[in-house]
């Protein structure tokens, strides 16, 4: 079990070290990136990019393995359709992206800047978060 929370504490450490460095917790970035017609920012592209490399690495490893170091299985979602929940999720994300420039993991990173901008936000992700939770009356995780 320690050796689990210690994976989880060091997985979290990395990836938020990695938003930082990129600079993906700066919502002007991310907004100059989505900014096409104006004064378009390609540096995010490379850091999505980037992103594929350990991913494709993680898909590869995962076919070698019947389960993964630290869990009994793989927490893979098992259904490959687009729903309506799919597509509704991808509008809110990307809608909540394209509006303020964050989206949870960097909002999260963020507050460690101070700035009232992000700590509203996160709140308002909180209350969604805790809205869904009560109007379909089950737990997130359960929509794994």
């Amino acid at each position: 079990m320690l050796a689990r929370t210690l994976a989880a504490i060091a997985s979290g450490l990395l990836f938020g070290a990695g938003l930082v460095v990129s600079d993906m917790i700066n919502p002007a970035r991310v907004l100059a990136f989505l900014d096409v017609t104006g004064h378009w920012d390609p540096s995010l592209a490379f850091v999505m990019g980037g992103a594929l490399i350990p991913s494709w690495l993680a898909y590869r490893i995962r076919g070698r393995r019947a389960a993964p170091a630290f869990d009994d299985r793989f927490h893979v979602p098992a259904n490959g359709r687009l729903d309506g929940a799919l597509l509704g999720g991808a509008v809110l994300f990307g809608l909540g992206w394209g509006l303020v420039g964050l989206c949870p993991g960097p909002a999260i990173a963020a507050l460690t800047m101070g700035r009232w901008e992000v700590g509203l936000f996160v709140v308002a992700m909180l209350t969604g978060m805790a809205a869904y939770r009560l109007t379909l009356g089950r737990p997130v995780s359960a929509a794994r």
